[in-house]
């Protein structure tokens, strides 16, 4: 449909949205509520085994970690959350204690037979356990993992009743945690959405259902929730503090023209990372179009902590291994991607060509850093023929070093997004005589088959869990195979650098390793580096408090929303 006539039927249901808005009983209009949306159906609401970024979203706002990022402070800082600070450090770094603060309660639940359930020390003793328990393959346990002094007897033999020296409740209110040696991101991790504290007995109650039954003491509880559909969260009347909002309803819009569409006509109060491919909508030169700013709708630009990248599995028998055929293979799709079409035609500029997996504003960024594979179409054809792909099928493409034939198979998410990338990499991919399929799904179903290694090549990305260089790195690190490892690199000589790494504080001599694991991920390609984004972001003038956080998923519990400004606005479209 043109453009014109999509600004047409928008007025047209903008209107409607107004009406229906101005109909609405008194009561119902007084209600703060928040209009935001997930590009991506939620896996499910379980901190211990949840990694996609619809589900951390919703739970980072139910669930509470014992430490949070400061909303506004810049460079980013973590501040007490159910602790009543941050923690007292002892023995040169290895001991953390915490003081949690009294008067925290779970949300009500069956579970709890009719009785006010406090938040204790022994509960995260039990939820950082859940994250060793076998039987949830938690794809965060690597963040704990020979950290945590004496987690080796939970390795072993897993059992809620092991105690171990280095996670302990002192006494109702204090938790002291013990590590084998310093970790410098520790009190990140306890951070994340994986660290938040979940209740026994609902664990109990629910088996193996835990993510269909989220109780927490969060800022919000679960008011409704229909499956990759729709989600409200309601505030939840005992935190402290309590959220400025009554209630926030989120839609599941994974087709962008929905999202941009939706956020004109008023249903969605504010428009993150707007896409692509709907960019000519809403920006011109790029300032956000006259008729929009008239409406008071404000842009701003943000540059995520994110990177896109394109992995392939290098246990796959057509593009994984360590030979120099199949290396050469892998380089040679590197060296087609072309960046800078990339991110005029896709990215609409919005974004940085990715040199390393590092985006700008990450401990441990080089900015003087420059990869030695680029675009190059020449070179990759040039490999090619060296190393044995010169046979051509009937259409003109190259079959394999022994003569058979050859297909990528790239998996693709079914949105308008994902088929303007995959037009990309097959002209990309093409253009150097090799035949590409792309596979359609769900990207939460092509992150299950990823993790059972059944994927061969996907364009994905990955956003900071916290602001530091490991965050990245441990992407290739091979013990993580089957969990964040996506591409199944596994080299020595990588996670020898990485592990000596990890051990050091930001400094001249990790950055030096983090440049060799550079070096190392150009020279075997398990990763095409592709872009870091920067967020064109736009709101809506009825919405307060809006600003973005560098690592913090959400900001929900922070916002507000001036109903009467909202009505007005709507009753004037």
């Amino acid at each position: 449909m043109p453009i014109s006539r999509r600004f047409a039927a928008l007025l047209i249901a903008a209107t409607t949205a107004a009406a229906a808005f101005a109909a609405a009983p008194p009561s119902q209009a007084a209600d703060k509520v928040l209009h935001t949306y997930l590009t991506t159906s939620e896996t499910g609401l379980d901190p211990a085994v949840a990694s996609d970024l619809a589900s951390l979203s919703v739970l980072e706002n139910l669930f509470d970690p014992l430490l949070r990022y400061d909303y506004l402070q810049r460079p980013v800082a973590l501040r007490g959350n159910t602790a009543a600070g941050l923690p007292v450090t002892g023995e040169h770094g290895l001991t953390y204690t915490f003081k949690l603060r009294p008067g925290i309660y779970f949300t009500a639940d069956p579970a709890f037979k009719g009785q006010q359930r406090e938040l204790t020390a022994a509960d995260y003793v039990y939820s950082l356990q859940r994250l060793y328990d076998p039987a949830l393959k938690s794809p965060w346990l690597s963040l704990f993992e020979g950290k945590i002094a004496g987690d080796e007897a939970l390795k072993q033999n897993f059992s809620y009743a092991t105690r171990i020296a280095g996670l302990q409740a002192i006494d109702r209110y204090t938790l002291r945690i013990r590590l084998s040696k310093p970790d410098n991101n520790f009190l990140f991790y306890l951070a994340t959405p994986a660290a938040g504290v979940v209740a026994r007995e609902v664990i109990d109650a629910y088996p193996g259902q835990a993510g269909n039954h989220p109780v927490g003491t969060g800022p919000f509880m679960v008011g409704e929730w229909k499956r990759s559909d729709k989600i409200v969260l309601l505030a939840n009347p005992q935190a402290s503090p309590k959220p400025l909002l009554d209630r926030v309803e989120i839609k599941i819009a994974e087709e962008f023209q929905g999202r941009v569409l939706g956020f004109l006509k008023g249903d969605y109060d504010y428009l993150e990372q707007v896409p692509e491919s709907m960019t000519d909508m809403v920006i011109s030169n790029g300032k956000l179009k006259s008729d929009l700013a008239a409406r008071g709708m404000q842009l701003t630009r943000f540059p995520v902590l994110q990177t896109y990248y394109m992995w392939m599995n290098m246990e796959d028998s057509v593009i994984g291994g360590y030979t120099k055929e199949k290396v050469a293979l892998r380089r040679a799709i590197a060296l087609s991607y072309n960046s800078e079409e990339d991110i005029s035609l896709l990215k609409k500029g919005f974004a940085l060509r990715a040199e390393s997996p590092l985006p700008p504003n990450v401990l441990g960024y080089d900015p003087a850093y420059r990869s030695p594979v680029s675009y190059n179409k020449a070179m990759a054809q040039a490999l090619l023929e060296r190393f044995g792909y010169r046979q051509r099928d009937a259409d003109g493409f190259r079959r394999g070093p022994q003569g058979e034939a050859l297909t990528l198979n790239m998996h693709s998410e079914a949105t308008v997004g994902g088929r303007l990338r995959d037009e990309l990499w097959r002209k990309n991919l093409n253009a150097i005589g090799l035949r590409v399929a792309f596979k359609t799904d769900k990207k939460p179903e092509i992150i299950k088959a990823s993790r059972l290694g059944k994927v061969q090549m996907f364009e994905s990305n990955w956003i900071a869990d916290f602001p530091d260089g490991d965050n990245f790195y441990q992407l290739l690190y091979g013990p993580n195979s089957g969990r964040a490892n996506y591409a199944r690199f596994n080299l020595p000589a990588y996670n020898q650098r990485y592990e000596q790494a990890r051990a050091l504080p930001d400094s001249p001599a990790r950055q030096a390793l983090y440049g060799e694991m550079n070096q190392l991920i150009h020279a075997y390609n398990p990763w095409v580096p592709l872009t870091h984004p920067i967020s064109a972001d736009i709101r809506h003038p009825w919405l307060k408090n809006y600003v973005r956080h560098p690592v913090e998923l959400t900001t929900w519990r922070y916002l507000d929303i001036d109903v009467d400004q909202r009505q007005r606005a709507l009753q004037r479209q």
